[in-house]
Formats: structure tokens, C-alpha cells, sequence
């Protein structure tokens, strides 16, 4: 007989995390589960790690691939779950999860029927656990069957890892993960917001996002890395190109509501790293943001606040002088304004 959920845990060079990961998930209050475990040829101990676990809990295994990237990894995962299982979920191998995460969202879909439950995350330190700006937004506070078109902060929403997919509901959408890029969640989560009738929204903690420290960066935290850049702008040109695709009169509503969100939240965490980037980061940056801009339009720009509207414009210019100039002067008076503000 099938598990009732079933889990993806990609495992690349993570054997310094992967044993807390999996402990965490072998913790978990809700046991009726498989873990299907992603070997994405790895070239470190994790996957010896990951046979332990195989072969002491019958509820892990192990498949093996050569190295083809997260995308791939976590649809390899998917496409190995045992048939019929009810909920699918995926957990990313350096991560960790609070023992109650899967009992709460698999419990409130139960009683809601929506077709996925996403929750709020904790950023992990070695120092301990703190609020993640990225999820803070969304899951302010817990709403049960709603829809991004009720809650637009879910357009921000992006992770694969906080939520609990109603099985049927994911392998109907048929949204897998983009491989060759990174910056894959996107993709992936907002069209599915798009998709769903409806979603249950958890203000409760059900995921444990790393900080790696000491050197060790994960991808997301090698800020002025070209390659970073050039597959965030993917990312986000491959949500538009999906809308765009979708023959429906609403998904030109849900484009315009990203385009939104991407001049005005996405594409500006890019401004704080351009001044420290090197003249190959900020070339991406012009050449990527530009062809992204051009494609979102200039009437979308002309309507955004003189700040955005200015950055933006040097940006289409093409002067990188000047925008590094205006990004430098804003940071030293935000600096200033939160050293007012502490006195």
C-alpha cells in the first residue's frame, strides 16, 4: 500500500548537512511517508550518508544519477515516487524541518481539500534560528482556502521546499522543474499559484532554511556570481513566458500583477550587489535586466515611484556609471536613516 506523502531530497556534495536533514526528516510526527533520496552525482560522502539511511529505515531510498542540477534532480525524484501516494513534497538536502511540518500541512489539507498548503520558513544559523525576510510577506498570518489573486504577496512566494502538494493536483498542473539553470523554484511554485483554486497559507514555521556560514556559500548566497544573475532574469522570464502561453483572459491579470512585482521587488535585489560586482557582473546585469525590461515594456516603468523609475532608465541607457552612482548614494543614505534611527 502507498505512503500518503511522498518526498524529494536532492543530495549534492552535502555530506556536512545531509545526516541533520535527514534526521530531521526521520522526526517527523507525521510517519507515513517515503523519502526518495537524488544521489546528483556527488562527489563527497553524502551519498554513503544517504545508503545508511536506505538501509536502516525502510521508508528512505536511494536513486542515482550523474550530475545534471538541482531541476533535474528534484524531477528524477518525482518521477521515482511510488504510484498512488496522496501528497508529494521536496526538501532541499542541506535544510532542516521542525518535527510537526508535515503533520500540520497534511492535517489542514485534509480538512480544507485546497490543492496545496505553503507555509513560513526560519532562516538557520549556526547561532540559532531567525525570521526569513523572503517568506515574511506571504505568511503574516494563517488563510485557509484563498488564492494569490485574493493574496497577491504570494506572488512571492518562490520556494519549492515550504509547501505540501495535493499529488494530483501537481502531476495535472505538469509544471516540472527547469534544468541547466539556477534560481529553479520560480518556475515552478508561482505558476502553480496561478494554477490552484485554492491554497492553504500557514503562518507557522514548517521549514528550516540553512545559512551557510564559513565560507561554505550555497548558490543563493553568491551574491555578485554573473551566473546567479543571468539564471535569476531566467527564471523570471520563464514564469512570463508561461503566462504569456496561457490562453485564459485572467493569466493576462496574473502577467501584469508579476510584471509588478518583478520591477518592484524582484529585479531591485540585484541594485544592492551591482556596485560591488566586477565589470562581468555588471555587464549581465545590464544586458539581462535590459532585454527583461524592454520584454515587461516602458509604459510599466513609466508608472513605477521617480526612484525605481531612474535606476531603470539608466539601466536601458545602458550607463552603468551612472547607476552605480545613484545605487552607491542610496545606500548611504539608507545608512544613514537606520543610524538616525538607532540613535
Amino acid at each position: 500500500m502507498a505512503p500518503r506523502l511522498s518526498l524529494v531530497v536532492p543530495v549534492y556534495n552535502v555530506e556536512r548537512y545531509l545526516g541533520e536533514c535527514l534526521d530531521s526528516i526521520a522526526a517527523q510526527t507525521f510517519g507515513d511517508f517515503e523519502c526518495v533520496m537524488v544521489d546528483d552525482g556527488s562527489t563527497d560522502d553524502g551519498p554513503a550518508v544517504a545508503e545508511a539511511y536506505a538501509g536502516q529505515d525502510p521508508r528512505f531510498r536511494l536513486v542515482r544519477q550523474e550530475n545534471q542540477g538541482l531541476g533535474a534532480a528534484r524531477n528524477t525524484g518525482w518521477r521515482h515516487v511510488t504510484p498512488g501516494t496522496e501528497y508529494l513534497a521536496f526538501v532541499d538536502s542541506d535544510d532542516t524541518l521542525p518535527p510537526h511540518a508535515y503533520q500540520l500541512m497534511i492535517d489542514t489539507l485534509d480538512e480544507t481539500g485546497s490543492d496545496f498548503a505553503a507555509g513560513n520558513a526560519l532562516r538557520l544559523r549556526t547561532t540559532g534560528l531567525s525570521p526569513s525576510h523572503a517568506h515574511r510577506r506571504p505568511f503574516r498570518e494563517t488563510r485557509l482556502r484563498t488564492h494569490v489573486s485574493e493574496l497577491p504577496a504570494l506572488v512571492t512566494d518562490r520556494t519549492a521546499w515550504n509547501k505540501v502538494y495535493r499529488r494530483s493536483f501537481f502531476d495535472t498542473a505538469g509544471v516540472l522543474y527547469p534544468e541547466g539553470i539556477l534560481y529553479e523554484d520560480a518556475p515552478v511554485s508561482v505558476p502553480h499559484h496561478f494554477l490552484a483554486d485554492r491554497v492553504d497559507v500557514l503562518a507557522e514555521p514548517v521549514y528550516h532554511w540553512r545559512v551557510r556560514e564559513d565560507g561554505d556559500l550555497s548558490i543563493t548566497q553568491k551574491k555578485t556570481d554573473p551566473r546567479g544573475l543571468v539564471d535569476r532574469v531566467r527564471s523570471m522570464e520563464l514564469v512570463r513566458e508561461w503566462l504569456l502561453a496561457r490562453p485564459e483572459p485572467v493569466f493576462a491579470e496574473h502577467l501584469r500583477a508579476y510584471d509588478r512585482n518583478c520591477l518592484v521587488e524582484e529585479i531591485p535585489m540585484f541594485f544592492w550587489t551591482v556596485p560591488d560586482g566586477d565589470h562581468a557582473y555588471r555587464t549581465a546585469y545590464q544586458q539581462h535586466v535590459t532585454r527583461l525590461l524592454r520584454a515587461i515594456g516602458p509604459e510599466h516603468v513609466a508608472t513605477l515611484n521617480p526612484q525605481l523609475r531612474l535606476k531603470y532608465r539608466l539601466t536601458l541607457a545602458g550607463s552603468m556609471s551612472g547607476f552605480v552612482a545613484v545605487q552607491r548614494a542610496h545606500r548611504l543614505a539608507r545608512r544613514t536613516r537606520q543610524a538616525i534611527r538607532r540613535g
